[in-house]
């Protein structure tokens, strides 16, 4: 079993960079409606995980996008979210000041800012759309659906255990934990850039 997909999809996740912005939508809720955010958070990014392997090529085909165009664009921005790693900063793209005092009023904080664009942004859904085209077999791409799993209950931990790891790890450890899943975030996206090149341009191959 490849568990390559799983690791890069934790990396890119990675719910533990998540819990400072956990905490802080959620300071002034009661213990019930934490619960129900900590549920609605994990079940949506299973989804989004979910619907881009089982969806996302069948998007790429009517738009007409090659798979290879698409590893290469994806790839790279994998790689802008392993700088942005490194650099102790959490790796999906990040809403403003304004922008996260509108979406604390929404409904539905859960959803959005929490799963989308938090949890699971672009670099999560084009990673698994590359790996959802490498799924040859049903069992490959039930495994991949299934890693969809995993990472809903990783955040579902992460998320219940927020203020205990807060106290626990620190910002400093924090950032580290960031910075070490960048470090691993940069190397996947070589390999997919490169594998997108090589399609593309077959003389680099040899």
């Amino acid at each position: 079993m490849d568990f390559k997909p799983l690791v890069t999809l934790l990396a890119i996740v990675n719910p533990l960079a998540i819990v400072p912005f956990f905490i802080h939508y959620t300071h002034d809720f009661s213990p019930a409606q934490r619960a129900r955010t900590i549920r609605i958070s994990a079940f949506s990014s299973f989804v989004v995980i979910a619907s881009c392997a089982l969806l996302g090529l069948h998007i790429l085909e009517f738009f007409s996008i090659s798979l290879a165009s698409f590893q290469v664009g994806g790839g790279m921005l994998l790689l802008t979210s392993a700088l942005a790693m490194l650099n102790a900063q959490p790796a999906e793209a990040r809403t403003n000041a304004e922008e996260m005092q509108d979406s604390s009023a929404r409904a539905s904080i859960a959803v959005v800012p929490l799963t989308i664009p938090l949890l699971t942004g672009p670099a999560t859904m084009s990673t698994v759309v590359i790996y959802a085209e490498k799924a040859k077999t049903f069992w490959q791409l039930s495994t991949l659906v299934g890693y969809g799993v995993v990472v809903a209950l990783a955040t579902a931990l992460c998320f219940t255990l927020a203020e205990p790891i807060a106290r626990i790890l620190g910002k400093t450890g924090i950032n580290v934990m960031t910075r070490l899943m960048g470090l691993i975030l940069a190397a996947l996206a070589v390999e997919v850039m490169s594998d997108g090149l090589v399609k593309l341009f077959p003389v680099l191959g040899g």
